[in-house]
């Protein structure tokens, strides 16, 4: 009798698992893409909240709100995922990190939600998510 492995895909529970968080990873994808191209023609609050900017009012996003709680949940359920889900490029885990990580900024550093939105938005239609955005610079 042949044990299976979790990971394995021959494992109905296994493939039903995989089947769920491709599904989570594209809806969370989709919505992203959308928001990005809303973000760069203009709107704001895709980074941040805007009652967290003093802006609160009639020109809150929630559905900009709802992506970074979502972001939130799937981040840990990709880390744990036990190998690459297997949807288009980028991976999930890294357009979920690479999101979160540009809700972080703020102060003088900030280059603005439209230009943020506008790069992020040609590194994920470039395949480039998850590599570095910076050019290592050699020191000598």
């Amino acid at each position: 009798m042949n044990a299976t492995n979790p990971g394995d895909t021959g494992n109905p529970l296994a493939q039903s698992e995989s089947c769920n968080l491709d599904s989570l990873a594209q809806v969370f994808r989709d919505q992203l893409v959308a928001c990005l191209e809303e973000c760069a023609q203009g709107r704001k609050g895709l980074f941040s909240s805007h009652e967290h900017l003093g802006q609160a009012g009639s020109d809150a996003w929630p559905e900009a709100e709802r992506l970074r709680e979502l972001a939130l949940a799937l981040q840990p359920i990709f880390a744990q995922a036990p190998e690459p889900i297997p949807i288009p490029n980028p991976l999930p885990i890294s357009i979920v990190d690479e999101f979160l990580d540009l809700c972080q900024i703020h102060g003088e550093t900030n280059p603005g939600e439209r230009k943020l939105a506008k790069a992020f938005l040609a590194r994920i239609e470039n395949g480039q998510v998850g590599t570095p955005t910076q050019v290592e610079r050699k020191l000598w």
